[in-house]
């Protein structure tokens, strides 16, 4: 019998792009449920719902490909009722499509998390020295340093807006690859394959997608 994965984006569904990629990572006949936080706001509600500091910010991409800053505060208010839907749908595994850093929302027990995906990685793979991030905003750069701070580690981050052409990728990642990371992770859902490829010929060091990294620990859950 075929397995269900759901996801919760910050944003609206639908959100093909980052549907398509988990499908791509889980074994055949697994269905896909996707919902968003911020499903049934209009776009004025949304506009409402701006971020009182760096530190309440995220980056999420709309219905129509339009892309916005938007408060934590209010995700994380919605994000409990998107998590009750998807187990109403009967979904055997569920990741939160976000990596950011999230305190415990009711009812998220088993809920994949992909920052958490990444820091593990991070800390197995670097357990000390100079780790580089490539982050959708400049303004997030203290927030998500201190984010991924710990013992031994030193941060050094770049911006890169997801929705960037392959020029403003490559010139992120020169500009990352000047600070001399021994690895780097890509700190945003919205990064995909394609980014990466734009960006590793500059980075030459081990570097972790965040979407492709949870895929592949989702198909573990879900075999």
């Amino acid at each position: 019998m075929g397995r269900t994965l759901g996801i919760i984006t910050i944003g609206q569904a639908p959100r093909d792009d980052i549907a398509a990629l988990f499908a791509q990572h889980a074994p055949a006949g697994t269905k896909v449920v996707l919902r968003g936080a911020l499903d049934g706001l209009s776009d004025a509600e949304i506009d409402q719902a701006k971020p009182e500091s760096g530190g309440d910010t995220l980056y999420t991409r709309l219905r129509g490909d339009r892309d916005v800053k938007i408060s934590k505060k209010a995700v994380i208010a919605r994000s409990p009722d998107a998590i009750a839907r998807l187990r109403d749908d009967g979904c055997d595994a569920i990741v939160y499509a976000c990596t950011g850093d999230f305190p415990p929302m009711a009812g998220d027990e088993g809920v994949l998390f992909p920052s958490r995906v990444l820091n593990g990685l991070a800390t197995g793979l670097l357990p000390q020295g100079r780790l580089g991030l490539l982050i959708p905003l400049a303004e997030q750069a203290e927030k998500l340093a201190a984010k991924w701070a710990r013992p031994g580690l030193e941060i050094v981050a770049e911006a890169l807006a997801p929705s960037a052409d392959a020029h403003g990728a490559a010139a992120a990642a020169r500009r990352l690859a000047a600070k001399k990371p021994d690895l780097v992770a890509m700190d945003c859902m919205s990064y995909t394959p394609t980014t990466k490829e734009q960006v590793k010929p500059a980075l030459v060091v081990p570097t972790l997608l965040a979407i492709t990294a949870t895929g592949r620990v989702l198909r573990e859950m879900l075999e």
